[in-house]
């Protein structure tokens, strides 16, 4: 199965689980990943840097994974805010089994990985990550933002990590444009030729964004 094909629903080829031990929310895991999703050979470069640059999740409330794969992102804020609700989100369903088998060995019953439709209209987000996936086309993309990115509560993050070769500049433009008003967007880092950008639902708020120093993964 071509690499570029972790964004459908059912990935051909058999499903077979391999362990993989990655460091996630500073600590050593045993987790499992499979062919048929995103990054099967461990955490991508890009993933760590979101990982690295990002705010600390918020305690509690709900929190999203905006394309989750085998869970790196969902599970680092499941340890980091064991009393938030994560939903782990993604169309592959392959990769929602691996999510849900990860978070079950690991213990962290707050993890609930689904498909887009299946998280409930109301629920708004205290923080978005996401390393979305842009090889599925602009206009699958946009449309993804279009329909997470309001969801954001006042004053709460998105966290969004793009290569600078694929796009992460346009993008950017793109936000600016389409949210002007409702959402603002920053650069808050550059590292290792991926930007990582900051969405802010700046309702209710006055004042400048802090800026984030980067932290250990």
């Amino acid at each position: 199965m071509a690499a570029d094909h972790y964004f459908s629903a059912q990935p051909s080829g058999e499903f077979v689980a391999k362990p993989l031990t990655v460091t996630l929310a500073g600590r050593s895991l045993e987790v499992q990943t499979a062919g048929g999703v995103f990054s099967p050979g461990g955490l991508d470069v890009g993933t760590h840097v979101l990982l690295t640059h990002v705010a600390d999740p918020p305690p509690s409330g709900d929190l999203l994974d905006l394309g989750c794969g085998w869970g790196p992102i969902a599970l680092t804020l499941a340890l980091e805010s064991p009393h938030a609700t994560v939903w782990a989100v993604d169309v592959n369903e392959r990769a929602l089994e691996l999510t849900r088998r990860n978070a079950e060995a690991l213990g962290l019953h707050n993890v609930r990985a689904v498909t887009p439709d299946a998280v409930p209209d109301d629920v708004q987000f205290m923080a978005i990550w996401s390393n979305p996936p842009i090889r599925v086309g602009k206009n699958e993309l946009h449309g993804m933002l279009e329909r997470w990115l309001p969801r954001l509560r006042d004053g709460a993050d998105a966290w969004l990590v793009v290569s600078r070769n694929l796009g992460s500049d346009s993008l950017h433009r793109w936000m600016d444009d389409r949210f002007a008003g409702r959402l603002s967007v920053s650069r808050a880092a550059t590292h290792k030729g991926f930007r990582v950008l900051r969405v802010r639902n700046r309702s209710g708020m006055t004042g400048p964004i802090t800026t984030v120093s980067p932290r250990s993964s």
